[in-house]
């Protein structure tokens, strides 16, 4: 079913260890670069994959390193290894028995050293570390996915009444029925449903669109038959100075901080999404708009800790146009920290900038404690997956979705090729 539907989506050629077809064989494609992408993210070389008959040797390092699997080489006996704790795998230059988890394998093309890289045959190599892959003749390309890895999946839930579509999407079933559904492909659900006002008031029906639906028990009861951990999103936009006004009166923080942990209590976490911060800052009045939302932060972290609960925030990305946010100080207070790494003005979001955000924030903030931000509206089935292949990479906590209801049972089926979910 797997290999089906990366075929379907894809609309290529399916080849058994990339032994090409006959057209694919001749002088001209062995001239021509040809280009690897791991989870449609380009794998960079300084010496070139090459055609020999009719074979793709890669470099392996490079694809090795880009799927996390640790390399060593041995000088004395021209032999390479590499593992990833659970696979080894070794093969030595010039000899065409190579050994998987120290299992005689026979290749058919030998392990050679190119400009001082060694290549491999990419046959053996997605074999032994269980990836698909594909050949692209008209682009000359190899496309891996790599294989599924166990991260958090956060389902942002809007709503869910009968009007609207996130528990239909996620259930399976219309309102109030339940099914398995997607649930198995979810682990938390940030429910947004909070919001505040400049008073620190706790509000559950906004001026944002944010609203706790009536019947918003019943999901509770549903995210704990389907064993899906929840978390309150408290919701406010800067757009009218709200948040600027609430941060600058620590009577009011305090008032906020109290009223939310009140009611966290029917929940596993909080979610602070406080958005619009340090759009038209700059100097002494950013670093001004920085600190008083790490204050706030702190005063809410504490009390959230000691009922046992976990604190996340959601953040604009770190190179976006909103600068209110110093991801160092929230990073270390925090238990989590989602990127909304969207809005960059092109669809699908662009892997450059996806890519950055990403670096940027690891600059701040362990991989551990990141989490990816996807918004589903701005993406289709392949590039989603390559959104995910971003936090596979760089070996995120997980990825959000921004939002249930939005996803097509297409995208659903991505995500259970690539993603184990982490409960």
């Amino acid at each position: 079913m797997r290999r089906l539907f990366l075929i379907f989506i894809l609309i290529v050629t399916l080849v058994g260890g990339l032994v090409l077809p006959a057209f694919a064989q001749g002088q001209k494609n062995e001239q021509k670069e040809i280009s690897v992408l791991i989870d449609g993210l380009p794998v960079a070389f300084d010496v070139q994959p090459v055609i020999e008959n009719g074979r793709v040797l890669v470099p392996f390092r490079a694809i090795a390193e880009a799927l996390k699997v640790e390399v060593s080489w041995e000088s004395n006996v021209q032999t390479v290894s590499a593992t990833n704790g659970e696979t080894s795998v070794k093969l030595q230059i010039g000899n065409k028995t190579a050994y998987l988890n120290d299992n005689p394998i026979f290749l058919d093309v030998l392990p050679a050293i190119r400009d001082g890289r060694t290549l491999i045959p990419l046959r053996f190599f997605s074999e032994a570390y269980d990836c698909e892959v594909l050949w692209n003749g008209p682009t000359n390309s190899v496309r891996i996915t790599s294989p599924p890895r166990e991260m958090a999946v956060v389902g942002f839930y809007a709503l869910g009444d009968s009007k609207t579509s996130s528990w239909t999407n996620l259930f399976g079933k219309p309102y109030p029925e339940t099914a398995r559904g997607n649930t198995d492909i979810v682990g938390e659900l940030a429910l947004g449903w909070y919001s505040l006002d400049s008073d620190g008031n706790l509000l559950t029906r906004s001026r944002t669109g944010w609203q706790r639906p009536e019947g918003w028990e019943k999901v509770l009861e549903a995210a704990q038959d389907y064993k899906l951990r929840t978390e309150m999103v408290i919701h406010v936009t800067d757009g009218d100075g709200t948040i600027s006004t609430l941060l600058k009166d620590e009577a009011v923080m305090n008032r906020a901080v109290n009223a939310i942990v009140k009611e966290a209590v029917l929940y596993q976490g909080v979610n602070l999404d406080f958005e619009g911060l340090g759009y038209r800052d700059d100097g002494k009045q950013l670093q001004a708009v920085q600190d008083a939302f790490n204050k706030f932060v702190r005063l809410l972290a504490e009390p959230v800790k000691d009922i046992g609960l976990e604190l996340t925030l959601t953040l604009h990305a770190p190179n976006s146009a909103y600068r209110g946010y110093d991801y160092k100080s929230l990073g270390e207070t925090a238990d989590r920290i989602i990127i909304m790494a969207y809005d960059y003005g092109t669809i699908p979001e662009p892997n450059s900038l996806v890519v950055q955000a990403v670096e940027q924030a690891l600059q701040s903030v362990p991989k551990e404690k990141l989490v990816l931000g996807i918004s589903v509206s701005s993406e289709n089935t392949e590039s989603i997956i390559t959104k995910i292949g971003i936090a596979k990479r760089y070996q995120l906590n997980g990825i959000a979705l921004w939002r249930l209801g939005l996803l097509t049972n297409e995208m659903w089926n991505a995500l259970r090729i690539t993603v184990e979910v982490k409960r």
